[in-house]
Order: structure tokens, then sequence, then C-alpha cells
């Protein structure tokens, strides 16, 4: 009775490691997805289009990932285009301040593609704020 018991614990605890090591490498799979994600660059254009634009502030790619710096430009001249690249989970963001916000609009374009869009108030009040498409 002891030698089955102690074949069904052996059995057990080999069981265990091996769904144990199993757990092991996901997760360093899922840490190496996370250091690739922090570290990879990628581009966006951001564009603001409206009369009357007092400044825009955008993500440039300046600060981390998880603080990045603002930076600004005042008295723009319209339709403004700025191509950026960021770094890894930092999340690209254009803000533009109005006088007149009706006829604003904000956007994010990632590979040709438009990520975020806003107009009139909505672009004044929130901007344009899109998730990393390495994040995702």
């Amino acid at each position: 009775m002891n030698r089955t018991i102690r074949t069904a614990v052996t059995t057990l605890a080999v069981t265990g490691l091996a769904f144990g090591l199993g757990a092991c490498a996901a997760a360093d799979k899922a840490a190496d997805q996370v250091d690739k994600a922090v570290n990879e660059t990628y581009e966006v254009t951001y564009e603001v289009t409206g009369k009357g634009i007092e400044s825009i502030d955008y993500h440039g790619g300046s600060g981390t990932a998880m603080e990045p710096k603002l930076e600004k430009e005042s008295k723009p001249t319209t339709p403004w285009k700025k191509t950026v690249t960021l770094k890894g989970i930092m999340p690209p963001a254009v803000m533009p301040i109005a006088l007149d916000p009706s006829d604003l609009t904000c956007k994010v374009i990632h590979e040709g593609k438009v990520i975020k869009e806003a107009k009139g108030q909505d672009a004044m009040a929130g901007g344009c704020v899109a998730v990393s498409p390495i994040a995702g």
C-alpha cells in the first residue's frame, strides 16, 4: 500500500512539474513579447484641420511609454501634419485647442489607416488618443 501511495505521489509530482514548466515557458514567452513591445518603435502621422487653432499638443516620442512628454506647436498653419516615431506601448495622441471648434478635426494615422479621429467639440475636449498598434 505504501508503494502505491508513493507511486501516486511521484506521478502527481512529475505531472505538476511538467505543468509548472509549461506555465513557466508561457510566462517567459509573454515576458519576451512585452519586452519586444516596449522596445519596438512605430510611426504615426497626426493631422489637424480647422480655423483659429491656438495650439496643438502631441506625443512626439520623448519621455517613456508610461509617461510620454508632450510637445507643443503654437499658432500652427492648417492643415497641420506631423509624422513622429513612438516607442512601444506609448499611445499616439494629438490634442488641438481652437477658438471655434466647429470645423476642427484631428486624426491619428498608422500605416495609411486612420486609427483615431475626432471632430468638433470632441476633438477639442479629448483630442485624438489611440492605443499603440504594438500593444494590440
